[in-house]
């Protein structure tokens, strides 16, 4: 999956996917999807460099990053879009999530993942199922994407334990339910949970979670078996005795965290500076506006005095980049009612594309209302 921003204006979601800018306000910036982000805008020629502790800090963060296998990076992309850990996905996502992940279990992992070192940390959850049989915290806390959700395994210490972490901001806290951890064999752990708490911010305390862990028996009890673990220790893949599947990361990419950020529309341009900020500090070469049909995923375009910029900004678009320097805008308004407009694309400096957009219309079916709009903007690649 690719990326684009750009600044100008429309949400878009990915076909491919990228960053782009829309035909009509020159100060906004977009995301599309197919391969790239671009970023554009009629002043910002030369985007200032990040501070030089977030490059050293990104470049840190990638230098320890083992790259994905073939065969996880599928997963990775399998993931990707799907909102709500699996709450949202449709029946051809959780296909090829549930392919993905057979394939991995299939493969050579750590060999007996339970005695590495590897499976000890924090995991934050990516995705799981969820079968009606799942624990009441799963099905309250881990389909909501406001929430970040952990798990804690720490078997090597005095008092082995594996930990489930709702946290619900930085500003709020997190909820923390515990379990003491026993190993069975190379796969599997076994867990009892015995204790729980909130930890707000704002309290000096922490607040019992109201659960009687004793009075539960066998209920409180379980076992979760880790069926691939990859030799970097950045995923794992596990599957629960109530017939759930996980799938973890230590790690996440820049590309997840943007993607993340757009499904809950919060910290969104945070997340683009550092996707910029560590794309150009490993970016070779210059960067060039590839062909395809690239659909908008996100946008920072305000309310506008065109009302058809507006609805547009509100809509599934399109972006069409073909290779003689044409270049098409598309948008399904309304009871097969579509807004088009064409016009050129050429490229003016290293990353920098002049538009010109000049033949505008309103499709119904094969008929077409032609428009008089034109506009003019600088589109520049990132």
């Amino acid at each position: 999956m690719a990326m684009e921003v750009a600044n100008l204006g429309f949400r878009f979601r990915p076909l491919p996917s990228t960053f782009s800018s829309a035909p009509f306000n020159p100060k906004t910036i977009h995301l599309r999807s197919p391969k790239a982000f671009e970023l554009s805008s009629r002043r910002r020629r030369n985007p200032r460099p990040p501070s030089s502790s977030l490059v050293d800090q990104q470049q840190r963060q990638r230098e320890e990053q083992v790259p994905f296998t073939e065969e996880e990076n599928r997963l990775v992309e399998a993931l990707i879009g799907i909102q709500g850990r699996g709450r949202s996905a449709s029946p051809l996502q959780l296909n090829d999530v549930e392919r993905a992940v057979q394939v991995l279990e299939g493969l050579e992992g750590i060999p007996d993942p339970t005695n590495s070192s590897l499976i000890e940390g924090r995991w934050q959850l990516m995705f799981t199922t969820r079968p009606g049989t799942a624990s009441p915290i799963q099905r309250t806390f881990v389909g909501v994407d406001f929430f970040s959700v952990f798990q804690e395994v720490y078997l090597r210490t005095n008092d082995p334990r594996v930990s489930n972490i709702v946290r619900f901001s930085d500003a709020i806290g997190e909820l923390k339910v515990e379990a003491a951890a026993s190993i069975k064999d190379g796969k599997r752990i076994l867990f009892q949970f015995d204790r729980a708490a909130f930890s707000f911010r704002f309290l000096p305390f922490k607040v019992p979670y109201p659960v009687p862990f004793r009075l539960l028996g066998d209920e409180a009890k379980g076992w979760l078996d880790t069926t691939y673990l990859s030799q970097s220790g950045n995923l794992r893949i596990s599957r629960g005795n109530k017939g759930t599947t996980f799938v973890l990361q230590k790690k996440t990419e820049p590309r997840q965290r943007l993607l993340a950020a757009i499904s809950t529309d919060s910290g969104v341009r945070e997340a683009i500076d550092e996707f910029i900020a560590l794309d150009q500090n490993i970016a070779k070469g210059e960067p060039e506006l590839l062909e395809g049909e690239w659909q908008m995923i996100w946008s920072s375009q305000t309310e506008t005095d065109s009302w058809l910029e507006n609805a547009a900004n509100g809509l599934m678009g399109r972006q069409i980049v073909k290779g003689n320097g044409q270049l098409k805008f598309l948008v399904d308004i309304l009871l097969g009612f579509k807004f088009s407009m064409d016009g050129t694309v050429v490229k003016s400096d290293t990353n920098l594309y002049d538009v010109t957009m000049d033949d505008a219309a309103i499709l119904i079916g094969k008929f077409g209302l032609p428009m008089e709009m034109k506009s003019k903007f600088k589109l520049e690649l990132l």
